[in-house]
């Protein structure tokens, strides 16, 4: 079974009651990881999580069988939750499909992967498998998302309060998620109880705007602003940002300028016209910094800059609690680069 993210919404359903083993795809890390665990909400009985790691699976191809036809330590049920790059994964999931017995659900993220990756090839055409590829989002699309679980959640709300939201979060559908949970909660929202939500609701539960969230970090960042960085990680610690969220804001950043490279081609960014620049989640006032950044970053640079940000990423997944350490260093690392481009 195939997905995107056009269609994984209606398909993610069925695909939990049918489905054993789960191959989230594509650029979007964020809505990836999202796709994964609106699965693990739709499971029956989710029960224990047991996390793995896609190098460790490369390493020792069985261990994923052997843990998914384990029983957990009460034996209660349990589900695997594997966060890979490309195709680590492939040999594991071969052995999982090829073992007999029953074995619990097992979700993969891929980072770096594709629905043309070996993996997913593997598991395509199975019907107790999913493959889902998720492309970066753009505004519209996120937007959509948060009208969308604000009405699960029981929240009534307008396009400009689900736009904000949207773009407060960096169009990462896991932040969105987590200030329509707040919302709700604030307003003792319910889909038995809708509540009408509005900005002085938003306000009130102190929802990250613009200017206190990741955009001026990210823009110091990719624009190679090197002074402004140690105020802005000071800034990053006082309102107790997440590093790994802080992260993806430069991911997605990175992924926004990939793909707007390829769609320019040798053209500028003022080539385009306003439904273009909106097509490709360009906002006005971020149109300036963009168009900077993408006169630092081209070619290989830019190939080294997504593969940088990647292998941060899985740094900061391993080293918790040196996160912000780690982020320090790479961010700076990254701006003193675009600096000298």
């Amino acid at each position: 079974m195939k997905a995107t993210q056009r269609d994984f919404a209606g398909a993610a359903q069925r695909a939990a009651r049918q489905c054993r083993v789960f191959f989230f795809c594509g650029p979007d890390e964020a809505g990836a990881s999202a796709a994964a665990d609106r699965i693990v909400e739709l499971l029956d009985d989710p029960g224990e999580r047991v996390e793995l790691a896609g190098a460790a699976l490369r390493k020792d191809p069985v261990l994923l069988g052997d843990e998914a036809r384990s029983s957990s330590l009460f034996g209660g049920a349990r589900h695997i939750y594997v966060r890979a790059t490309g195709d680590e994964a492939h040999d594991a999931v071969a052995n999982l499909v090829q073992g007999t017995g029953d074995a619990c659900p097992v979700l993969i993220v891929a980072t770096s992967a594709t629905d043309k990756s070996r993996t997913a090839k593997l598991l395509e055409k199975r019907d107790d498998a999913l493959v889902a590829m998720f492309w970066p989002p753009d505004l519209p699309s996120v937007t959509a998302s948060v009208r969308t679980m604000a009405d699960a959640a029981g929240l009534r709300l307008n396009g400009d309060i689900a736009e904000r939201i949207a773009r407060a979060a960096g169009l990462d559908v896991r932040l969105a998620r987590s200030e329509v949970e707040k919302l709700a909660l604030y307003l003792d929202a319910s889909p038995a109880a809708p509540r009408n939500a509005d900005a002085e609701a938003l306000e009130a539960i102190g929802a990250t705007t613009e200017e206190d969230g990741f955009a001026a970090l990210v823009n110091a960042v990719l624009g190679g602003e090197v002074r402004k960085i140690p105020a802005e990680i000071q800034r990053m610690r006082t309102l107790s940002l997440n590093p790994v969220g802080v992260l993806l804001a430069i991911e997605r950043r990175a992924a926004q300028l990939a793909r707007l490279a390829a769609t320019l081609g040798g053209r500028r960014l003022g080539d385009l016209d306003r439904g273009a620049k909106a097509r490709l989640g360009i906002f006005w006032k971020e149109e300036r910094d963009i168009a900077a950044q993408l006169q630092r970053w081209r070619g290989r640079d830019l190939d080294r800059l997504v593969a940088k940000v990647v292998a941060l990423h899985r740094a900061l997944l391993a080293n918790s609690q040196s996160a912000e350490l780690l982020l320090a260093q790479g961010l700076a690392e990254i701006a003193r680069h675009a600096a000298r481009r």
